[in-house]
């Protein structure tokens, strides 16, 4: 293995969604590239195929991404409107589809779903590449040897934030997300619901079986979450329909209840020297509007574009020129990433403030949203292509 890594071009240590898209479009405009993808799972799709089925919010823009790279997930619900509002204030916003001229906001995918067609495609066009090497069984604490600085190190093994060691800027929320999906009826199909309560927000979301079915994604304090889990079924619908007081539907059944940490964990400088951290290496954020993947996928694909012809000819001075694409690439990600993780962080703390001030400011602003249009519009556009 150490031979291996030793002659390869670029490593991508982490093959989660970001990291195999990232594989895609680096083979995809270099199929020469001496690439090495360092994966923990097996070379098998068994235990993928039984693993997370957690619904992932993708933005309209991470779709087209995905398109281009043959790796869409077909059973992927489209929304078509969002409707933001905050439990006991007033204030509230909808975004929709038609005022931005799309075909849809965003989709759902399980996030088991996109991990396996990103590994189909990523088969198929093994096939056709001369150089690449898929190593499999790989744990995250695996010790990288010495390498030259001719070669390009990309960490995109994330995790969850429980999952991580601290970097630069670390945040607990003291929250835990408790997600699952619902039988329904009723529902309005192709909507989403994002509604702010005093612990956290709860997403009401499509789900792939069709209408009859929602996701949900419940942020609040670790406690409550806890208690939540332990709920039987009829209590546990009933504090869910009590903490949300919306006439979205009738919620009959739940399953697949589940938890995890929440918090936000960013790295500063996303480059040193010739490696590089994109997605949940970089940045890890709080689910509140659905951004960490979407930003994930951005970040996968800017760098891909930044080396696609470092390696394709000759050069006396790679190791320079690495280093100056890499800083170039830093700097291109530099106003999405702070723009995106400022909103999600704003979000997931001011929405969950008592503050009087802070009460009346947030529901000024989701009312100046629904009637300024042109800012609504800047927001649903940042929310599905990031800053351009």
């Amino acid at each position: 293995m150490k031979e291996c890594l030793q002659s390869a071009q670029i490593i991508i240590q982490g093959a989660g969604p970001v990291g195999l898209a990232c594989a895609i479009w680096l083979l995809q405009s270099n199929p020469d590239l001496e690439l090495v993808l360092l994966d923990k799972n097996t070379q098998s799709d068994d235990d993928l195929n039984h693993g997370d089925t957690r619904g992932i919010a993708i933005s309209e823009g991470s779709k087209q991404l995905l398109n281009n790279m043959h790796a869409w997930v077909d059973s992927a619900p489209a929304i078509h409107q969002v409707h933001v509002s905050h439990q006991g204030h007033f204030g509230r916003t909808v975004m929709s589809k038609d005022e931005i001229h799309q075909d849809a906001l965003g989709h759902i995918v399980r996030y088991r779903d996109i991990v396996l067609s990103l590994r189909k495609q990523l088969r198929t066009m093994q096939a056709k590449v001369k150089h690449f090497t898929w190593l499999f069984d790989i744990n995250n604490d695996f010790d990288m040897p010495s390498l030259s600085p001719e070669v390009c190190v990309i960490h995109a093994d994330g995790g969850l934030f429980h999952e991580q060691s601290a970097k630069d800027i670390h945040k607990d929320y003291g929250q835990s997300a408790l997600v699952g999906w619902l039988e329904v009826r009723d529902v309005k199909p192709h909507m989403a619901w994002e509604r702010f309560t005093q612990g956290g927000p709860i997403a009401i979301l499509p789900h792939h079986q069709g209408p009859q079915a929602k996701n949900f994604v419940w942020c609040a304090p670790v406690a409550k979450i806890d208690q939540l889990l332990s709920l039987p079924e009829d209590q546990f619908l009933k504090e869910l329909i009590q903490a949300i007081q919306l006439p979205i539907g009738k919620f009959l059944k739940v399953h697949d209840r589940r938890s995890y940490p929440l918090g936000l964990n960013m790295r500063k400088h996303i480059v040193q020297g010739h490696e590089v951290w994109i997605g949940n290496a970089a940045q890890t954020l709080h689910p509140v509007a659905g951004q960490g993947l979407n930003l994930g996928l951005r970040d996968a694909f800017t760098l891909a574009s930044c080396l696609h012809t470092i390696y394709a000819r000759p050069s006396s001075n790679r190791a320079q020129d690495l280093e100056a694409r890499l800083l170039q690439y830093q700097e291109q990600r530099k106003q999405d990433r702070q723009a995106t993780i400022r909103m999600t962080d704003l979000m997931a703390s001011v929405f969950t403030s008592n503050f009087f001030p802070l009460v009346i400011g947030r529901g000024l602003a989701l009312s100046a949203l629904q009637w300024l249009p042109p800012v609504k519009n800047k927001l649903a556009r940042q929310m599905m292509f990031g800053q351009r």
